[in-house]
């Protein structure tokens, strides 16, 4: 089976050492993501809140070049710095996924990449066509 590896514009520039997603026959298995302005290849200030609500912005830019939308994801992991951040991270989580919502984990971990107190990864359902082949 062939892999298709993702890269669009409309999310952070990955890392040098792996691709925003990779698309395996009809699954989109993206990378995590943290909550990176695009635009400015900085992270957004605010709170939890606000990176959660880019990180969602991200996947679901990457879910669309991955031929996916956030209602296609059927698993997410949720990483947080501080469980104190779980409630505020959650509402986001209920704002940005529709019903009904895909299994979850979400654990607590010591340090995230670039400080951040949150980092969200998924897979999901390719039920389109994949637009963003690296």
């Amino acid at each position: 089976m062939s892999k298709i590896h993702i890269r669009t514009h409309n999310a952070p520039a990955p890392s040098p050492y792996l691709s925003q997603a990779t698309v395996v026959g009809n699954i989109a298995f993206l990378s995590g993501q943290l909550g990176i302005d695009p635009a400015t290849g900085k992270m957004v200030g605010g709170s939890v809140k606000d990176r959660t609500r880019q990180i969602f912005k991200n996947i679901a830019a990457v879910l669309e070049g991955s031929g996916s939308s956030l209602a296609d994801i059927a698993k997410v992991n949720v990483f947080l710095a501080d469980m104190k951040d779980f409630k505020d991270m959650n509402e986001v989580y209920m704002e940005c996924l529709p019903e009904p919502r895909p299994a979850r984990t979400c654990v607590a971990v010591k340090t995230l990449p670039q400080g951040s107190d949150v980092e969200i990864e998924c897979s999901a359902v390719v039920t389109g066509t994949v637009k963003a082949k690296l």
